[in-house]
């Protein structure tokens, strides 16, 4: 299946080496969620797209402002198109899945690194795939729902050889 993900990058300051991250991370969650299963909601006899924006604190916290109601940036933020009432309809005659999007801020991520003791590439996987999840419908309103997103988090970080971000190292 050709899975896409397609990078935009609105602030020159990201590192050159996370773009090329991304694509790693991207297929490791996705054939996670196709091996398990746990997108077919979505529409995983498709392939599918998912747009990401390297942004930062500026432009997040103005999307936070006017989608959550919080004035704020934050580490990332996730645009489900399944949250569409139109998506399920419109994907029987898609060629492709697009969806959703993901928009990272640098420099919260860099800020939770440096606070957490973390290399870069390792917090931004993780938030690339809690995005990730948060596209095929995860979520952590409640313990159960974020005790299961965590497990998938964790496991697709181990295949990428990142340790468990829930642990203290």
């Amino acid at each position: 299946m050709n899975n896409r993900l397609c990078v935009v990058l609105d602030d020159e300051r990201w590192p050159e080496n996370i773009a090329g991250a991304a694509d790693a991370v991207f297929d490791a969650a996705i054939g996670y969620l196709q091996k398990n299963k746990l997108g077919e909601k979505i529409g995983f006899f498709k392939p599918v797209v998912v747009n990401l924006c390297l942004s930062n604190n500026q432009n997040v916290r103005k999307l936070n402002a006017e989608f959550r109601g919080l004035d704020k940036p934050t580490n990332v933020l996730s645009f489900a198109n399944i949250d569409d009432e139109e998506f399920v309809s419109d994907l029987k005659t898609a060629k492709e899945a697009e969806i959703g999007d993901i928009i990272i801020a640098l420099e919260t991520l860099q800020e939770e690194t440096k606070q957490k003791n973390i290399a870069l590439e390792h917090h931004f996987a993780h938030l690339l795939v809690h995005g990730i999840l948060h596209l095929f419908g995860y979520d952590h309103q409640n313990d159960d729902e974020a005790e299961e997103m965590e497990q998938i988090e964790i496991e697709i970080l181990k295949q990428l050889n990142i340790n468990n971000p829930y642990e203290e190292q």
